[in-house]
């Protein structure tokens, strides 16, 4: 069955309820051996990003997967790469259902999931039972019960668990579900951040006798000069990559469309130009020395291909395989490789 006709039915559903169901449904093809695997990119498709080479730089985002349950269902679909998270050390339930809505005259969903997870100890059992050999980005975040002040110690902890089994790791700085979250975000408290993951990283490097990139996820809720002053920090930080963006709490795109004044964090079509903007901005203030990592809006091969001119190497979907299905992998691989980064 097309995904165009399976839609209708998923979207009868409660949409957490059909998440979970979607999710279900592809391990359980992939058991049997379905759908078959997508052929893997042309060599010209792949690039050489933050030391770490992507068969081709169509990702899936954080956020769909937040355990690493569904690792290897998800490798059908023809991702360069796949991350999982956001994960915490600590298995929390996350905020009260209902607490996903879809906005599909507006191609959007708003989530208040809040870190939902079962904790790292879990998610890193998933990976080490996948049988998934390729690129793997692994999402950490803070308990929503830690103190700000000890907001460290939480991606420290993480960091420790999943650095063996990771391609690269994500610092998500920047989801609105976890409250003060994004605070991290301000100049002071992201230079103590980094500095203790950068210190860490480094001592895990040796411990392992490898180097795993860190990559900052970053909101699109931000000025130009909250953009600069993140930039600054993160070649002073010699971090390794930077995502943009996270999901919006604006509201000026999806004014009068139900389910618009649903609190949480704002993702698909409307959410496009603002992260596109904070993408180019940093493409400016960045000069190349960082690479970028493009998602949000991404609803089709030339949104993909938008972010990419916009100064992204890399981009990642979400909200698009809602309103698209698997197709959107197929064809957005299929633009970046025929008209080459």
């Amino acid at each position: 069955m097309s995904y165009r006709l399976l839609r209708p039915l998923l979207f009868a559903l409660d949409a957490e309820t059909a998440h979970r169901f979607t999710l279900k449904g592809l391990k359980l093809l992939d058991r049997a051996g379905l759908p078959p695997r997508s052929r893997p990119a042309p060599a010209h498709c792949a690039r050489h990003v933050m030391g770490v080479d992507f068969p081709n730089p169509v990702g899936l985002a954080a956020g769909l997967d937040k355990n690493g349950d569904f690792i290897d269902a998800l490798a059908r679909l023809g991702f360069g790469f796949i991350e999982i998270g956001t994960v915490t050390p600590r298995a929390q339930p996350g905020n009260p259902r209902p607490r996903v809505f879809r906005l599909p005259k507006a191609q959007a969903v708003i989530n208040r999931l809040g870190f939902n997870n079962d904790g790292v100890d879990r998610l890193v059992e998933n990976v080490r039972s996948s049988a998934y050999r390729g690129v793997l980005g692994i999402n950490i975040g803070k308990n929503a019960d830690t103190p700000m002040e000890r907001a460290a110690d939480d991606y420290v902890a993480c960091l420790r668990k999943v650095y063996s089994l990771a391609s690269y790791i994500t610092v998500n700085i920047s989801s609105p579900n976890t409250e003060d979250l994004r605070e991290l975000q301000r100049a002071d408290e992201l230079d103590q951040l980094l500095g203790a993951l950068k210190a860490e990283q480094r001592q895990l490097a040796d411990a392992h006798g490898k180097h795993v990139p860190l990559a900052v996820k970053i909101a699109p809720d931000l000025d130009a000069g909250q953009v600069r002053a993140i930039a600054d920090a993160l070649r002073r930080h010699s971090v390794e990559a930077v995502i943009a963006t996270n999901t919006t709490t604006a509201r000026d795109r999806v004014a009068g469309v139900a389910n618009a004044e649903e609190p949480g964090g704002l993702s698909g079509a409307p959410l496009a130009p603002r992260a596109t903007t904070v993408i180019r901005q940093l493409a400016g203030a960045l000069g190349g020395e960082v690479p970028i990592i493009g998602v949000g809006g991404i609803l089709s091969a030339d949104d993909a291909r938008g972010r990419i001119d916009a100064g992204a190497q890399l981009v990642q979907l979400y909200t698009g395989l809602i309103y698209q299905g698997p197709k959107l992998v197929t064809e957005c691989v299929r633009a970046l490789c025929e008209n080459p980064i």
